[in-house]
C-alpha cells in the first residue's frame, strides 16, 4: 500500500488528509498544534495513523514564514547595495496608508540603517557596466558583517541586476568565501524585475526569514526521518506548486503563504467536479480567515502582495487575503465603550475559555457554545470535550457590560466577527469589480461552515457549500496539487522599435528554467503558459497579458499590440493610440503529480433522519433545530433550518430560511428556501 498525505499546519490545530493511491479511499484527522515546535504537533498526528512506513508522500502547507513575517521574529539581516542608494528600504514610496491620520507611523523594514553598506558598482538601465565591482571593497563589508554576531543573514540589492546579475553573483561569491555560516539572498535569484524598493523589500524579507525557515523545516525533516518516514517532503509554495525540502532553505520567501493554498486548489477541483465557474473561498481557522476567489474555473494570481503596508513581497502567489479573525479570535469591550473581535487569538495555548487549558478570555469558539450551535461533547467526533460553564463565564463579562442577556452577547461576538469577515469577502468581490450574486461561497476550516448561512446573508451570496473535510479542507488541497513554477524577468521592449530577436532569447531562457526546475523535482514535459506585462509607455501601471508567441514574428507582435489594446480598454474605459512597452515576462510550468480520483457517495430519496435535536439561538432567539451526522447523509437528500450537521471537525449550521441539499460527492449545498 502507498499513501499521499497532505499536513496543514495552522495556528490552533495541525490537519491531516491522506489518500490511499490504490483503493482511492480518504482519511483526514486533526490535532492541537504546538506553536514552539511545530513538528512535535505533526508527529503526534503521525503516530495516530500509525503506517509511516507506507506513506510515499508528504506534502506540508506551513505558516512558518507567514507568522516569522506577521511577528516580526526572524534574523537579523546585513543589506548591500550599490554606493548611494542604502536609503531604498527607509523611503519606501511616497504616498501614505492613512492620508489624514496625522498619528500614523510609517513602518519600518526589517533592517536596521546601521546595518545598510554600500559598495561601489554600478550597472546602467541597459544593462551595460559603468563601474567594475570593487571586491576588496566587498571583502572589507563582508568581514565587517560577519564580526557582528547579531546579524544572521544578508540580503543584496544592486542597482538594475535584473538586466546584468554579474555584480550581485559575485558579492555572493565573496561572501561564500569571507562569512561562509552567513545565508546571503541576492536580488537576481530572489526578484529579477524592476523597481528597486520591491525588489529591495522583497529580497530582505527572504533574508530576514531564511535561518528560522531552514531550522524549522530541518527540524522537520530530521523528526520524520527518526520517525521512519522516508516520504519526499514537498512544502507547498505560495503559487499553489510544490517545492522540494531542500530547495526552501534557499528560497524561504516562496512560501511567505503556503499553508492557505491548499483550500484554493480543493476548491477549483470541487468546481470542476460540479461545473461551478465562480467560487469565493472561505478558510476560517482557529487564528485567521484566509479568502480568494476562483473565477471561470482559475484561481487569481498576483504579485501585489504585502505582509504589512510598505512591506512589499512581489513573488507569484494565489491571491488570498488573510484578517485576523477566527474561532479563538479574542472578544473584548475597548476604551470607547464598544464590542471588539480580534485580531488577538487565544491560540492553540491556552486557547479558547471552553477548551478547558486555562483560557478566561470570551473568544468566537466560546460564543458559539453558549448558543447551542458547537456540541461539547461532540467536538472534534468527541475526541475533545469542551466546558460550556467555562465559556458562559468567559461571555458573561460583556453581556454585563453591554447590558445584555448572556445569548445576546454571545451573538454579537458572531455578528462582529462576521461582518469582519464580510470586509475581507468585499476585498476579494466588490473591490475587484465582481458581483457576488454570481458566486458560491465555499467555507471551510473547521468554523468556516458554523458561519456559512450568516455570511450568505450578509454579503449577497445566493448559495454556499460546506465541502468534504471542511475542517481539513487545506490539506485535503495538497493531496491533489500539481507541480509549478513561476519565472519572470524585466525586459523592456518599446513597439516603436521592437527587438523581436531580445524577446524570443528572453522567453526561450525563461521556459528552459522552468523545464529544468521541474525536471529536478521528477516532473517532464510540463504544460507551459506565457504572459508579458504591458502599459503604455510612461504609464505608472501594467496589465498582465497572457501571450502565445514564441517567434514574435511581424503577425504575432501585431496580435500582442491588438489584444492589449481591447484589454486596456476593457478594464479602464479607454485606448491609446501612444507607443507600448513591454516589461515584464512571465512563464509558468505546471506538471501534474497525479489525479485524485473522488468517490460518490451513496444516493437516496427518502427524507434524512436526523440523530437529535437540541435548542440553538438564531437572530430570532431560541429554535429546536435537528440535529444530523455528516457521515449518514446520501446523495440527493434535503433538509430545511433550522438545523445541525456535525461531523468530526465542524457543524454546518443551516438557518432558519435556508435549506440544504446533499450532491453525488457529499458536498453539502446551503441555498435560501424558494
Amino acid at each position: 500500500m502507498s499513501y499521499r498525505l497532505g499536513v496543514d499546519i495552522g495556528g490552533t490545530f495541525t490537519d491531516f488528509v491522506v489518500y490511499d493511491e490504490a483503493s482511492g479511499e480518504l482519511r483526514a484527522w486533526k490535532n492541537l498544534s504546538t506553536p514552539a515546535d511545530p513538528s512535535e504537533g505533526v508527529m503526534t498526528g503521525l503516530r495516530s495513523f500509525g503506517k509511516q512506513s507506507e506513506i510515499s508522500g508528504i506534502r506540508l502547507g506551513t505558516t512558518v514564514a507567514t507568522n516569522a513575517l506577521l511577528e516580526g521574529k526572524g534574523a537579523r539581516v546585513a543589506y548591500v547595495t550599490t554606493a548611494g542608494f542604502r536609503d531604498i528600504p527607509f523611503i519606501m514610496r511616497g504616498d501614505r496608508r492613512h492620508h489624514y491620520d496625522l498619528g500614523w507611523i510609517k513602518p519600518k523594514p526589517f533592517l536596521k540603517r546601521r546595518d545598510a553598506y554600500e559598495v561601489s558598482e554600478r550597472v546602467g538601465p541597459s544593462g551595460e557596466i559603468l563601474s567594475p565591482l570593487d571586491e576588496d571593497q566587498v571583502r572589507e563589508v563582508a568581514r565587517k558583517i560577519a564580526a557582528e554576531p547579531e546579524i544572521g543573514a544578508v540580503a543584496v540589492m544592486t542597482l538594475h541586476s535584473y538586466l546584468t546579475p554579474d555584480h550581485e553573483q559575485r558579492i555572493k561569491a565573496i561572501f561564500a568565501e569571507e562569512a561562509p555560516d552567513l545565508p546571503v539572498s541576492i536580488s537576481y535569484e530572489v526578484l529579477p524585475k524592476w523597481k528597486e524598493h520591491f525588489r529591495s523589500s522583497t529580497t530582505i524579507c527572504d533574508a530576514f526569514i531564511k535561518p528560522v525557515v531552514k531550522d524549522r523545516i530541518g527540524s522537520m525533516k530530521s523528526r520524520l526521518e527518526a520517525e521512519g518516514v522516508d516520504a519526499r517532503l514537498v512544502v507547498m509554495r505560495s503559487n499553489g506548486g510544490e517545492m522540494e525540502a531542500r530547495q526552501v532553505a534557499d528560497s524561504p520567501i516562496q512560501i511567505a503563504m503556503s499553508g492557505p493554498t491548499g483550500g484554493v486548489i480543493a476548491a477549483k477541483r470541487i468546481a470542476q467536479l460540479l461545473g461551478m465557474d465562480n467560487l469565493v473561498t472561505f478558510d476560517m481557522g482557529g487564528t485567521s480567515t484566509d479568502v480568494s476567489t476562483v473565477v471561470n474555473g482559475k484561481e487569481r494570481f498576483t504579485t501585489d502582495f504585502e505582509i504589512e503596508w510598505g512591506r512589499p513581497i512581489q513573488v507569484p502567489m494565489i491571491d488570498i487575503r488573510t484578517i485576523g479573525a477566527g474561532g479563538g479570535s479574542i472578544a473584548r469591550i475597548d476604551a470607547g465603550g464598544m464590542l471588539v473581535v480580534g485580531p488577538e487569538s487565544a491560540g492553540a495555548t491556552p486557547g479558547p475559555a471552553c477548551y478547558g487549558q486555562g483560557g478566561t478570555l470570551p473568544t468566537v469558539t466560546d460564543a458559539n457554545l453558549v448558543l447551542g450551535r458547537i456540541s461539547a461533547s461532540n467536538f472534534l467526533g468527541g475526541e475533545m470535550k469542551l466546558d460550556e460553564a467555562a465559556a458562559r463565564a468567559a461571555v458573561q463579562p460583556i453581556a454585563e457590560t453591554l447590558g445584555v442577556g448572556l445569548e445576546d452577547a454571545a451573538l454579537s461576538i458572531l455578528r462582529i466577527a462576521n461582518n469582519n469577515m464580510v470586509g475581507a469577502l468585499h476585498t476579494v468581490l466588490t473591490e475587484q469589480g465582481l458581483d457576488p450574486r454570481d458566486f458560491t461561497l465555499v467555507a471551510f476550516g473547521g468554523a468556516g461552515p458554523l458561519h456559512i448561512s450568516d455570511l450568505m446573508d450578509d454579503a449577497s451570496i445566493p448559495r454556499g457549500l460546506s465541502p468534504n473535510f471542511p475542517g481539513q479542507f487545506s490539506a485535503f488541497g495538497f493531496t491533489m496539487a500539481d507541480a509549478r513554477v513561476d519565472r519572470y524577468r524585466t525586459v523592456q521592449l518599446n513597439s516603436r522599435a521592437f527587438d523581436a530577436a531580445r524577446a524570443k532569447e528572453a522567453l526561450a531562457t525563461l521556459i528552459a528554467e522552468c523545464q529544468a526546475e521541474l525536471a529536478a523535482q521528477g516532473h517532464e514535459n510540463p504544460s507551459i503558459s506565457c504572459a508579458i506585462d504591458m502599459r503604455y509607455l510612461g504609464q505608472n501601471y501594467e496589465l498582465e497579458l497572457p501571450i502565445r508567441a514564441r517567434d514574435f514574428t511581424e503577425a504575432e507582435v501585431a496580435q500582442i499590440y491588438a489584444e492589449f489594446h481591447e484589454l486596456h480598454e476593457a478594464r479602464f474605459g479607454f485606448r491609446l493610440d501612444d507607443q507600448m512597452e513591454i516589461v515584464n515576462f512571465m512563464v509558468t510550468g505546471v506538471a501534474s503529480t497525479g489525479e485524485l480520483t473522488l468517490p460518490q457517495i451513496e444516493a437516496s430519496t427518502e427524507a434524512p433522519v436526523a440523530a437529535s435535536s437540541r435548542p440553538v439561538y438564531f437572530r430570532d432567539g431560541w429554535a429546536d433545530s435537528a440535529v444530523y451526522t455528516r457521515a449518514a447523509l446520501k446523495a440527493g437528500q434535503t433538509l430545511d433550518g433550522p438545523a445541525l450537521v456535525e461531523e468530526d471537525a465542524s457543524v454546518t449550521v443551516v438557518d432558519p430560511g435556508k435549506r440544504l441539499e446533499v450532491d453525488a460527492y457529499g458536498n453539502l449545498i446551503v441555498t435560501a428556501k424558494e
